[in-house]
C-alpha cells in the first residue's frame, strides 16, 4: 500500500504541491491528471525518492521513503533513452534481476517469460534499436515488470506513441495489470486514458500549490475494450467530471 500524508513540495521558495493526502492500497491502478505544469511528474519522482520529501510523509507497505525505494520500478515517456542499445531486449529486461544475483538461467526464463507477458516472445535476441517505438515501450515494461514490484510508476508513458500504439499499450498495460496485480501509479494528460485504464483517477490543480481537486472511482460495466467502453454512457459522464475538474 501507497500513503501519501498531507505531501509538500518544493523547488527552492517555489512551492509545487501543497498538503497531498492518498492512499492507494494494494493492486490499484491509480491515474494522476492536471493542468500542464501542475507538479504531476514532481509527484512520481518524489514518491520514487528521486527528490527529497520536503514536507509530510511517503511510505510504502508500512516503510517510509527515504531514497529509492528497494520494490519500486519506473516507466518514463522516453524508452528510447531507457534502454541500453548495446544488450539485446532480453539482457535489457533481465538487467534487473542479474544486480539482484540471479543465476544466468533464471535471468532468461523469467525475461522471457515477461517478454511473452507483454506479446515479444521471440524478440529476445534482437536490440531496441531493431523494434519499433511501440515495442521498445513494451520492453521498458517488461523490464519494470520483471522483479515483481510491489509499485510500479509510469510517468507519461504513452504520450509519444501514436494514437493506434497507444491504444494497443493501454490494452496490453490493462491485461497485465490484471495478470500481475501491481499497485500502479500512472500520470498522464489524457483524460480519456486516465478513465478507460484507471480503477481511480486524481486531479490535481493548477499550480503553484497543486492540491488533490477530485478523487473518483472509476466504476464501468463489462470488460474495458477501446470502442465498446468509450461509447457507454457511463464512460462519458466519468471522463467529463474529470475534464471540468482539471479545467476549474
Amino acid at each position: 500500500m501507497l500513503r501519501l500524508d498531507s505531501l509538500g513540495q518544493r523547488y527552492g521558495e517555489h512551492l509545487v504541491l501543497d498538503d497531498i493526502s492518498l492512499t492507494v492500497p494494494d493492486g490499484q491502478l491509480l491515474c494522476v491528471v492536471g493542468p500542464s505544469g501542475c507538479g504531476k511528474s514532481t509527484l512520481l519522482r518524489t514518491i520514487a525518492g528521486l527528490l527529497p520529501v520536503r514536507e509530510g510523509a511517503i511510505s510504502i507497505d508500512g516503510e517510509p521513503v527515504a531514497g529509492v525505494p528497494e520494490r519500486l520500478a519506473v516507466v518514463f515517456q522516453d524508452y528510447g533513452r531507457s534502454l541500453f542499445p548495446w544488450l539485446s531486449v532480453r539482457e535489457n529486461v533481465a538487467l534487473p534481476l542479474r544486480r539482484r544475483g540471479m543465476g544466468r538461467a533464471e535471468r532468461r526464463d523469467e525475461a522471457e517469460r515477461m517478454l511473452e507477458r507483454v506479446g515479444l516472445d521471440g524478440a529476445g535476441r534482437r536490440h531496441p534499436w531493431q523494434l519499433s517505438g511501440g515495442m521498445q515501450q513494451r520492453v521498458a515494461i517488461a523490464r519494470a515488470l520483471v522483479c515483481r514490484p510491489s509499485l510500479l510508476l509510469m510517468d507519461e508513458p504513452f504520450g509519444s506513441l501514436d494514437a493506434q500504439t497507444r491504444e494497443d499499450l493501454e490494452d496490453l498495460l490493462l491485461e497485465v495489470h490484471r495478470a500481475e496485480g501491481t499497485t500502479i501509479v500512472l500520470v498522464t494528460h489524457d483524460i480519456d486514458e486516465s478513465v478507460y485504464v484507471g480503477d481511480r483517477v486524481v486531479v490535481l490543480s493548477a499550480g503553484p500549490g497543486s492540491r488533490v481537486v477530485l478523487d473518483l472511482p472509476v466504476v464501468l460495466p463489462g470488460k474495458r475494450e477501446q470502442i465498446g467502453t468509450r461509447g457507454l454512457p457511463e464512460f462519458v459522464g466519468l471522463r467529463a467530471e474529470v475534464g471540468r475538474a482539471v479545467r476549474a
